[in-house]
């Protein structure tokens, strides 16, 4: 089943990015402007076949985006259907459409997610309170001491603990008392991996043993896991609230991670310029933290196809709306950076020079190229 849903999820991954690129297709063609090529992912090209309408279908082969190719995409061209020729309102429909339509995926999947089940991320996540329902709540080991009488015992990261001793564990608050219970005892614990249930014999620290390792290591408990709740909550009525609402949160949320992201990239270089390594090393690490390249991506994908339909779902509205923030950034690479540019150039009212429109965008491609590379070798050594 894990298997199965990584395989959706990569789909729906691919298909949110067909979704951004058929905005720009179909509000350019709708607007006079002729579309030369449709591209998934970037190339070097690995197939490519004529539609009816004129244009190049292309798959490629670096999955870092999309692309719609337009007839005179620089702002200077003038010739009948091209980009470069079409008035400024048209121009900001096409480049604001992608945005539209990854935010429309976003909210669907979140509004279908609050009918059948949203998994809740953030401690204060957006909700009505009056027509919500927890319908699933979970205790998972979130994290596994080495040595611990769990790792032992033979439970792993993301089981699913049922009971311990006869006694459900339905919450983490739960934990501490019922692993006290059992203090220095073995007995038997249940617990759920991949949809199987099985059970385990545990014998638990000592109180004098768990007093010890308080003291070099976070407190892990008798058990030695650190525990985190995965919770489902419904709603009816007020599902479409939830969606416009946990998506305003998010984006809130998206904002102040960029925020830490900055502060850090400001904190690695004043570190190199003023030679504290230890300072630079910990910008780095705040950097790093707040973002996620292609590797990560899949990874994250991966371990949520463990948890179910419903949080591999959560997972995809969530890049969604990420990707529909992003684009609205002004980086010359995005399509909020090329507004940015349109909008520029109408208020001197001088058209950019194709060369200093390649130069921008190549260069800040060029660079966005880098960071995600650099990205994804941080997301290697970090999952890896």
């Amino acid at each position: 089943m894990g298997i199965f849903l990584l395989i959706v999820g990569l789909i729906l991954f691919i298909g949110l990015v067909v979704v951004h690129e058929f905005g720009h297709f179909i509000v350019a063609r709708r607007n006079g402007v002729e579309v030369e090529e449709f591209g998934v992912f970037f190339p070097p090209r690995l197939w490519k076949k004529r539609m009816k309408g004129g244009y190049d279908f292309t798959i490629n082969l670096l999955p870092l985006g999309g692309f719609v190719k337009l007839k005179g995409e620089h702002d200077s061209d003038t010739a009948k259907g091209s980009y470069g020729a079409a008035r400024t309102h048209t121009k900001v429909k096409i480049m604001l459409a992608g945005v539209g339509m990854n935010l429309l995926a976003a909210l669907v999947i979140f509004t279908a997610l609050a009918w059948l089940g949203m998994p809740k991320l953030v401690d204060n996540q957006f909700t009505v309170k009056s027509d919500t329902k927890v319908v699933k709540n979970e205790v998972l080991i979130s994290y596994l001491e080495p040595g611990s009488p769990a790792a032992k015992a033979g439970l792993q990261v993301r089981d699913h603990l049922v009971s311990i001793g006869g006694s459900r564990v339905t919450t983490s608050d739960m934990l501490p008392n019922i692993t006290k219970q059992f203090a220095g005892q073995t007995t038997i614990v249940i617990y759920s991996r991949n949809g199987t249930t099985l059970q385990t014999k545990v014998t638990f620290l000592t109180k004098q043993a768990k007093e010890a390792s308080d003291k070099t290591a976070n407190p892990k408990g008798y058990l030695g896991i650190q525990p985190a709740e995965y919770s489902l909550q419904r709603s009816t009525w007020s599902a479409p609230v939830v969606a416009v609402g946990l998506s305003v949160q998010f984006t809130a949320l998206t904002f102040q991670g960029l925020g830490h992201a900055l502060g850090g990239l400001g904190g690695i270089i004043a570190g190199a310029f003023t030679g504290n390594h230890t300072a630079r090393e910990n910008a780095q690490t705040t950097a790093s933290s707040q973002v996620s390249g292609p590797v990560g991506i899949f990874v994250i994908l991966k371990d949520g196809s463990l948890l179910g339909y419903q949080f591999m779902l959560m997972i995809i509205g969530v890049i969604s709306l990420t990707l529909a923030i992003m684009n609205v950034l002004p980086v010359p690479a995005l399509d909020g950076g090329r507004l940015f540019m349109v909008l520029l150039s109408r208020l001197f009212k001088k058209p950019i020079s194709q060369k200093a429109e390649e130069t921008i965008i190549g260069t800040s491609f060029a660079i966005l190229i880098v960071l995600i590379i650099v990205v994804s070798v941080v997301d290697v050594k970090r999952y890896f």
